[in-house]
């Protein structure tokens, strides 16, 4: 089997689901690696038990979790809150497949439209954002609390979501 094949095998075993308090040891490991300034153990909680706007979902290999994202839904806009990978699954689109994933969700439960912020700095995120269909929408000056770096404000129209529950293969949502 080529590295190619080998890697399409891997991506089919990538299982999306909802991220439940038991997760939150995984996606603190995550937060670490990714960010500057993770969020706490707490705040993830407060999430997932107080904050009624809060979607947040994992992504598992295996078994294992190796990524999530999450989004507040108000009213007719998500806003994105977190999205991450552990180092050793970037490079190969899976962050992708992890935003393609929640505007996906995002649709589903009725938005219109998603944002976020992201550093100045962080071009291949941007990258991403602009092959998703994000629009640059003005910065936030000093936004990030570690080193004052602005922040650019991203903004995406979503498709109304379709229902593709009587295609092959696919998983129909209730």
């Amino acid at each position: 089997m080529t590295e190619a094949e080998s890697m399409g095998v891997q991506e089919a075993e990538l299982v999306f689901r909802l991220m439940k308090l038991e997760d939150i040891p995984d996606i603190l490991i995550i937060e670490r690696e990714a960010f500057t300034m993770p969020w706490t153990e707490e705040a993830f909680r407060n999430e997932l038990t107080h904050n009624h706007f809060a979607k947040y979902m994992v992504m598992e290999l295996a078994g294992h979790i190796i990524g999530y994202a999450g989004m507040w839904a108000i009213v007719d806009e998500a806003h994105v809150t977190n999205i991450a990978l552990l180092e050793a699954y970037r490079g190969r689109k899976w962050g992708e497949r992890l935003l393609e994933e929640l505007m996906k969700t995002a649709s589903y439960v009725g938005m219109k439209s998603i944002t976020l912020e992201v550093r100045v700095s962080n071009e291949v995120a941007q990258n991403l954002y602009r092959k998703k269909g994000f629009r640059s929408a003005g910065t936030r000056k000093g936004y990030y609390s570690d080193n004052r770096e602005d922040a650019l404000i991203m903004w995406a129209d979503l498709p109304e979501y379709e229902e593709h529950g009587n295609m092959e293969g696919s998983v129909e949502l209730k």
